[in-house]
């Protein structure tokens, strides 16, 4: 049984290291904001997560079938409409239940799904725990206003918790400015990017063993701070840009693994984005988003 998850979590990991190399693609081109580039990530984490997709001829799967990969159909409600796995290990003559080519694979598979499970499990234990941890040692934070506190537990302001998410600030910030910290924050909030780190998190550790789920992991979290950046600036002027590259500066030793910082990691490159940053007009937010739309759709269903 094991065996058989692992053969098409192998193969969703496969998908989405795909899909994840033509996101990085897409998201080099210069002009596309990263709010835009942070929701491409939807792609390859939906193909890590997922198994099943709708079949179509827009797929970019139709394409690389020609070559290689496999539509398994398991579903089929019309004559014109199919769900379908895709297997790219094709490892298997077989699928319900699955019949390895060699019995070597069915070795290395079943071996593999025990490797698989044991760390799968364990990162998904350690990360649930520290989690746990982090929201019941910042019970104690004390309330300034709103749904902002304080406590010095906290080393940089962030976002913490999903349902009731609060901002959390450094003790010694109570009489700081904190205008651009909660312009960003609350676009955390509104965004709901505490949930999707958690979702992204537990699809990263069924996908431990892959090192692409890493560093989409990595580059994800990057984006999600820059489009933050840019939802905050949105309606903004070009002197506010620099008061927000300034508060930038004074974050620079925040990190938080489950919660949406203000500061952190790449400040020197969110500070070049910001001050770069020029708000889009409503034809070109619809544009970019007939774009993300028509990728999205292209990456995430399967060939006909």
């Amino acid at each position: 049984m094991f065996s058989e998850i692992f053969y098409w979590v192998f193969n969703m990991s496969l998908i989405g290291s795909l899909m994840g190399l033509i996101v990085l693609a897409i998201r080099s081109i210069r002009p596309i904001p990263r709010r835009i580039a942070a929701v491409l990530w939807v792609a390859p984490f939906l193909r890590f997560a997922v198994p099943v997709w709708i079949n179509s001829k827009y797929s970019l799967m139709t394409l690389i079938s020609r070559f290689t990969t496999r539509t398994v159909v398991v579903y089929q409600p019309a004559a014109d409409v199919e769900f379908s796995f895709t297997n790219a290990a094709m490892a298997a003559n077989r699928y319900f239940p699955i019949a390895y080519r060699v019995n070597l694979l069915e070795t290395v598979f079943r071996v593999g799904a025990v490797v698989w499970s044991v760390g799968a499990a364990a990162l998904l234990l350690a990360w649930g725990m520290i989690y746990v941890t982090t929201l019941r040692e910042l019970r104690s934070a004390a309330h300034l206003y709103g749904n902002v506190h304080c406590s010095e537990k906290v080393s940089s302001p962030a976002v913490y918790g999903v349902l009731r998410p609060r901002i959390v600030v450094p003790e010694n910030w109570r009489d700081r400015d904190l205008t651009w910290v909660l312009a960003h924050e609350n676009a955390h909030i509104r965004r709901l990017d505490n949930l999707w780190r958690l979702l992204v998190f537990a699809v990263t550790a069924v996908h431990w063993f892959n090192p692409l789920a890493w560093l989409y992991l990595k580059l994800f979290l990057g984006d999600l701070e820059l489009a933050c950046d840019e939802t905050a600036l949105a309606r903004r002027s070009d002197d506010d840009r620099r008061a927000y590259a300034r508060a930038l500066l004074d974050c620079t030793s925040g990190k938080s693994l489950f919660a949406s910082a203000f500061g952190g990691a790449k400040v020197q490159t969110r500070i070049e984005n910001v001050l770069s940053f020029r708000r889009m007009t409503v034809l070109s937010l619809i544009g970019f988003g007939v774009l993300a739309a028509a990728i999205l759709i292209t990456l995430l269903t399967n060939a006909a």
